[in-house]
């Protein structure tokens, strides 16, 4: 890294998780500062073998009650022990906003300053600003600077006390969590629709391709459920405003031809479906079983042969942030364990596209990712998401 630079992460190879990398390598160590608007679970664990050795030097200033930061990226602060504190303007009109991540040595202080915060987007996924800095703690003007930001984060915990909390056990996290300040990201919702309609091709802008690679989200495994069917929804409201709590339970690697049913020539045949496979899985989930067994219990599933039942379900379709409706679609599941495509860890579950395949089957659309969530309080609804 340079010594006083400026990177516009995506545009350039450098990162927000490069730059800080670089900020807490700077030589005999005595203190870090890190102040951010927004934590999340993923942001953390980015960075957690960097700062784990350093945690008893680490004070973390983030805000909440932004609908963002999450109790899980705060506790997982607390539990490689550092020093987590909470600013809480107590208004949603008013957010702590800073992104700064200063490491404070006996003859430097490494500084990085901008847009990124504590998240996947933050640190790598979005197009971030950020200005790097090593100060000379020998010249006067640089010393003046990295005083005056130490100054200012005492005067944010001095002259506001009700604000700013030191938090020293999970059970603190808990109350923020249960007074709406913190995120709860098990139970983190997709974005709304922000239209809805059917129309497929006014939309032609393109994922934009920067020049480093994409963190994808991690998957927890879903919480069982009894195979139970609970009554469908009413069919006079739009399905996104019926389900109120979805569960994020899947989502696929980079979306391709096959996938969408895209023909790469006139004499190519599409199969209508696509499987669902490893995708993003943790990988001590069995994909194998993960999806007959776990997501799609409460089906109503009958054999269809020898080693395949198949079942229908509920889907919204979303594509690019726009509704395209409901479709009832079927899914097919191999359940034979000694056949080839079982041992080679392939894909058993499959979900044709039936009459979505008129939205999905898009140019545009290769290369995005397919998010599957479920309703947890009806469990023949989903919610498919590329974007």
């Amino acid at each position: 890294m340079a010594k006083n630079d400026f990177f516009l992460q995506g545009i350039v190879a450098d990162t927000f998780i490069d730059a800080v990398r670089w900020v807490l390598k700077v030589p005999k160590l005595k203190k870090i500062i890190i102040g951010t608007a927004f934590v999340n679970e993923e942001g953390v664990r980015n960075l957690e073998k960097d700062l784990t050795p350093l945690a008893n030097k680490v004070s973390v200033f983030a805000g909440i009650r932004n609908d963002i930061t999450s109790k899980q990226g705060l506790a997982r602060l607390l539990k490689i022990k550092t020093s987590v504190f909470v600013v809480d303007t107590g208004s949603r009109g008013i957010i702590f906003h800073p992104k700064l991540y200063l490491a404070k040595g006996e003859n430097n202080t490494r500084l990085v300053i901008g847009s990124g915060n504590f998240t996947p987007g933050g640190l790598n996924n979005n197009i971030e600003g950020g200005l790097m800095l090593d100060l000379d703690m020998n010249e006067r003007s640089d010393k003046k600077l990295v005083s005056n930001i130490e100054a200012q984060f005492k005067q944010l915990l001095d002259r506001f006390p009700e604000n700013v909390s030191l938090i020293q056990k999970s059970s603190e996290l808990d109350l923020l969590l249960k007074t709406g300040r913190l995120l709860d990201e098990a139970e983190a919702q997709p974005p709304r629709p922000i239209s809805t309609g059917r129309t497929t091709k006014t939309d032609t802008v393109p994922r934009i391709k920067l020049v480093i690679p994409f963190l994808p989200r991690t998957i927890r495994r879903a919480k069982s459920k009894p195979a139970i069917l609970r009554p469908k929804p009413s069919k006079n409201l739009p399905s996104y405003l019926v389900s109120t709590n979805l569960e994020h339970v899947w989502d696929s690697k980079p979306l391709t031809e096959r996938d969408l049913n895209v023909p790469s020539s006139r004499n190519t045949h599409a199969a209508g479906s696509i499987s669902l496979d490893k995708g993003r899985l943790d990988e001590h989930v069995d994909h194998r079983h993960y999806f007959r067994k776990e997501i799609f219990a409460g089906l109503k599933w009958a054999k269809k042969s020898r080693s395949v039942e198949e079942a229908k379900a509920e889907f919204q379709l979303m594509i690019k942030g726009i509704s395209y409706g409901d479709f009832q679609l079927r899914i097919a599941h191999s359940f034979s364990t000694t056949s080839a495509s079982y041992k080679q860890h392939n894909a058993m579950t499959r979900l044709s596209w039936g009459l979505a395949k008129e939205y999905v089957a898009q140019r545009n659309l290769i290369g995005r990712t397919l998010s599957l969530y479920r309703d947890e309080s009806n469990l023949v609804r989903f919610v498919l998401e590329i974007d």
